[in-house]
């Protein structure tokens, strides 16, 4: 036996804004983890319902759809990469068009039963541990995971944060969308945003980029240290 470190799955959950992804694929990146964006993933399933005519405020649309499309999800934090039916998405998902149709998409059980399974099957296949970033790993995808976290901030700094993302976007529209989009997830039925009772909620609203992610990898260090 090698004395490498222990694997540790860690779920990182949390509303838009929060600095999940950039949190989570720092965190991975010095742990030598793998690191998945499921949220990624439901645009990608979005964006293929967008491309291919199906009505996505038709659930039973969806549904029957949910299957059709090949996601494929890279796991180097430094280069994550996605694909559907083997093209480059990573671009096209995150458009204005896919983020305003992302939580409809996803309220739709059939498409949340396969995406959760996709996720797990990546989650079990990172011999060396992964950093899942999204709404419902620690409640739903990985329940059982090593380390939960639950990344929290105020609706303003989510949305000047998300502002400086955008380009030319307005903080006071960026705030209202982002508060629908949290009402979106939080209320569907299948899975919804919601911090497990285990999870260690980190609020970001003070705290720089590079101070989460510290305190992530602190977080990480200690459960790898007593596990």
């Amino acid at each position: 036996m090698s004395d490498t470190v222990e694997s540790v799955i860690v779920a990182i959950d949390g509303p838009s804004g929060t600095g999940k992804s950039s949190t989570s694929k720092a965190v991975a990146a010095k742990l030598g983890l793998s690191y998945l964006d499921t949220g990624a993933q439901y645009r990608a399933i979005t964006w293929w319902m967008l491309t291919n005519g199906v009505d996505t405020d038709d659930p039973a649309a969806v549904a029957s759809a949910a299957g059709k499309p090949v996601i494929v999800s890279g796991t180097d934090p430094n280069h994550p990469t996605i694909t559907v039916d083997g093209l480059d998405a990573a671009g096209p998902i995150r458009t204005q068009e896919v983020t305003s149709q992302v939580s409809a998409v996803s309220a739709v059980p059939e498409v949340r039963t396969l995406i959760t399974g996709l996720q797990r099957s990546i989650a079990a296949a990172a011999a060396g541990g992964i950093v899942v970033e999204g709404r419902d790993i620690g409640t739903t995808v990985l329940p059982d995971a090593d380390l939960k976290i639950f990344l929290t901030a105020s609706p303003e700094a989510r949305a000047a944060r998300r502002s400086g993302e955008v380009k030319g976007s307005d903080v006071a529209a960026t705030r209202e969308a982002l508060i629908k989009r949290d009402a979106a997830d939080s209320s569907r039925k299948t899975s919804p945003l919601a911090k497990a009772g285990d999870a260690v909620e980190v609020d970001t609203t003070e705290l720089t980029l590079q101070q989460v992610i510290e305190c992530v990898v602190t977080l990480v260090e200690e459960k790898r240290a007593a596990g």
